[in-house]
């Protein structure tokens, strides 16, 4: 029996939990931008310098973002929405290198992220509008919208790994395809329209992620 295409190579076990490789690639990836981040802003200077000044354009660009979709102060959210498209972005470009494999493109990296996303919205939620004023949006326009309101927070966090998972995984394994076919050489510029993919496919997520947060904190935090 073939294994399945969505099924993932487990490297080790660690007690009778099975460590598989898009795991140990998100381990890796977090590790590398944590020694990066820690690198990058140790010395910070009132006179950048070039690292320093892409680092200041990033930030401030994906503050800017955060701004226009919730009307509050970005900062709050900036830890959590700037590390997701980060952290997507190197996720996705990855799988262009030799002998590694984007861990979007497996069911449990996307999975993850959309759980983060899901408690994320709940979190912001009840903290700026309060348990009470929080859980009495799920009843508006009318009471009646409950059961649907609770669904749809259910079906959208579905819906944000699936996207996430399935452009991933096709881009790959369409480039795989095209190497094993006709070469290296000849699918270079597929390759870059899928680097081009991964960076939207991490825009959309993170700016995805910022719309649900901004629904759950509404006007309160607009305010």
């Amino acid at each position: 029996m073939q294994p399945s295409p969505l099924a993932s190579p487990v490297l080790f076990h660690v007690g009778p939990v099975p460590v598989s490789t898009p795991v140990v690639t998100t381990w890796s990836i977090m590790l590398v931008l944590a020694l990066a981040c820690r690198y990058l802003t140790r010395r910070l200077q009132a006179t950048p310098g070039r690292a320093q000044v892409l680092l200041e354009i990033l930030v401030s660009a994906i503050q800017q973002q955060i701004r226009q979709i919730i009307g509050a102060d970005a900062r709050r959210y900036l830890p959590l929405l700037g590390t997701l498209f980060i952290f997507l972005a190197i996720s996705n470009l990855c799988d262009l290198l030799p002998g590694v494999q984007a861990p979007t493109g497996k069911p449990e990296t996307p999975a993850a992220l959309a759980l983060v996303v899901f408690f994320a919205v709940q979190y912001y939620g009840v903290r700026i509008r309060g348990m009470r004023g929080y859980l009495s949006s799920f009843a508006e326009p009318k009471v009646i919208m409950l059961p649907l309101n609770i669904l749809s927070q259910i079906t959208r966090t579905f819906s944000l790994m699936v996207r996430l998972f399935g452009n991933v995984m096709s881009g790959g394994f369409i480039i795989a395809l095209l190497v094993a076919l006709v070469g290296l050489f000849v699918p270079i510029p597929l390759m870059a329209l899928e680097m081009l993919i991964g960076l939207v496919q991490a825009y959309i997520f993170a700016v995805l992620a910022t719309v649900f947060i901004g629904a759950a904190v509404g006007s309160s935090e607009a305010a």
